[in-house]
């Protein structure tokens, strides 16, 4: 009886434009709002929403909706990995029901001391989650923890010989690295060792420690007679991406990225994961647990979405003539 008195009111408020409310259905649940924090090492918060917004468009076409039944909770440590153990407690307060860590290995080691309870997603880590104690194996963590791997280690080699195709009379290339991620980046140095005497190459190596060091960095690059440079992983090239783009151009110097946003923003060349199909994974994951899935039981994948992005502006700029056959197989080419 109460159930027919509830719609019948509800119906006659639609009808006569009252505003007496419609009232759920006796035994009827409202719609649980899921909520997601994220945790972006490489962004400010002004950012954070439109850096992630592939994964709330990938959400939204599984039928998640912001303001309906899911919501978005930014914490942002803008390239300042001291802040990341913080910002990640202050998501385990805010009671998100699952945590995206962004900002590499500290991001994701930060996420995973803050709790062993609320589901974790790394996203873009470029070191092995089993060595760095993220989870127990590949196929299955067997904790909270799960994630996406890009291997960028695994990239150097190629990025060089690009490099090389691109610039045929390059000798000396300059590493640009974060001296904070020096045991993360060993892989990446290693893999560089191992590439160089093939290629050709020497390197020289410039550490930075922050965004302030860029322009000392470039100075140094000059004083080195550097021909042509790296850009190691490091989500402080990732926020100051169009910043470090600019400098290459003022110094003529040309270089390449793991991040393909950096061709996009003035860089020469970009050689890496496509992003947004990572957090379209990431995507894919989120909906899994919020169905029931542990993420003990979702295995780590590695990125197989590698994209070559040559800006030929910035080519010209630097007066360089990029060679066809590097253009053909380009994913995408900026004019």
């Amino acid at each position: 009886m109460k159930q027919g008195f509830g719609c019948w009111l509800a119906a006659l408020s639609i009808a006569f434009g009252s505003p007496v409310a419609a009232q759920p259905v006796a035994g009827q649940q409202a719609e649980k709002t899921y909520r997601v924090g994220i945790l972006c090492g490489g962004c400010s918060d002004q950012e954070a929403p439109s850096r992630h917004a592939p994964i709330r468009q990938a959400l939204r076409e599984r039928g998640y909706v912001e303001g309906r039944n899911i919501a978005f909770v930014y914490r942002s440590a803008d390239g300042r990995y001291e802040k990341l153990p913080d910002l990640a407690a202050d998501l385990v307060r805010a009671k998100v029901d699952v945590i995206m860590a962004g900002g590499g290995l500290p991001g994701a080691l930060a996420a995973k001391n803050a709790t062993t309870t609320i589901p974790i997603i790394f996203v873009g880590i470029g070191e092995d989650p089993v060595q760095h104690g993220l989870v127990s194996s590949f196929s299955r963590p067997g904790g909270n923890v799960t994630g996406l791997v890009d291997r960028y280690a695994d990239l150097i080699p190629k990025q060089l010989a690009l490099l090389k195709e691109a610039v045929p009379s390059v000798s000396r290339v300059g590493v640009l690295w974060d001296a904070r991620l020096w045991q993360a980046l060993e892989p990446s140095f290693q893999a560089m060792q191992v590439a160089l005497p093939s290629l050709g190459l020497q390197h020289y190596a410039i550490a930075v420690n922050g965004p302030d060091d860029l322009p000392d960095a470039f100075r140094a690059a000059s004083r080195a007679r550097v021909e042509a440079l790296i850009l190691f992983p490091s989500p402080i090239f990732n926020v100051h991406l169009a910043e470090f783009a600019r400098m290459t151009a003022e110094q003529k110097i040309p270089a390449i990225s793991g991040f393909t946003d950096f061709a996009r923003a003035g860089g020469f060349l970009s050689y890496g994961p496509n992003i947004t199909k990572t957090w379209r994974y990431a995507a894919i994951s989120v909906d899994k647990i919020f169905k029931g899935t542990s993420p003990a039981d979702i295995p780590v994948e590695q990125s197989d979405n590698i994209d070559l992005v040559v800006n030929l502006q910035t080519a010209r700029a630097l007066g360089l003539i990029v060679p066809q056959a590097l253009l053909v197989s380009a994913n995408e080419v900026i004019d």
